[in-house]
């Protein structure tokens, strides 16, 4: 690794950890020649699969656009950075992990709305009602009610109720 300061082409490393997620490594090094000390990260050169949209066309996979959706149905709720980064990488791995070197938009949909639904069911339903192109309220109506119907006792702790009991 050559010096960012002065090209030095030997440079020792002084330190190595792990990052928090452990899909990083970062690493201190101090060149040879200046002595100056400098940080380095390195991190597997993913490739991920493009992207077949519904036109049929395709593009590169994104992980901002993906990023954006899901913080744009997370927004103004109270979901910590580490949940959010936790749903991402798991997003992201799941697209990684695509058997075909193409992935249908169709699936990383399926996949963003499964993670979601773990996450928080407000955050679901918003991602749901553009992914699903709900065109009235009683397509709203349907998913709230399956989604009620299937909460786990502890979702039901952490949810708040998306209807009132139609019996009062």
């Amino acid at each position: 690794m050559r010096c960012p300061y002065c090209g030095h082409a030997v440079t020792s490393v002084i330190d190595s950890r792990l990052s928090q997620e452990s899909n990083t490594i970062r690493r201190r090094r101090e060149c040879e020649s200046c002595k100056r000390r400098f940080t380095t990260l390195e991190s597997a050169d993913l490739s991920f699969p493009r992207v077949i949209k519904s036109d049929k066309s395709t593009e590169s996979f994104s992980k901002d656009k993906i990023k954006n959706g899901v913080e744009l149905s997370l927004e103004k709720r109270q979901i910590s950075y580490d949940d959010l980064e936790e749903t991402l990488n798991s997003i992201y791995n799941q697209c990684l992990s695509f058997s075909d070197k193409d992935i249908p938009s169709s699936e990383i949909g399926k996949i963003v709305m499964a993670e979601l639904l773990k996450l928080d069911h407000v955050a679901y339903l918003r991602f749901a009602s553009v992914y699903l192109n709900f065109d009235d309220m009683a397509s709203f109506r349907n998913v709230i009610k399956v989604l009620e119907k299937d909460l786990s006792p502890e979702m039901k702790k952490k949810q708040i109720n998306l209807l009132d009991d139609e019996d009062g």
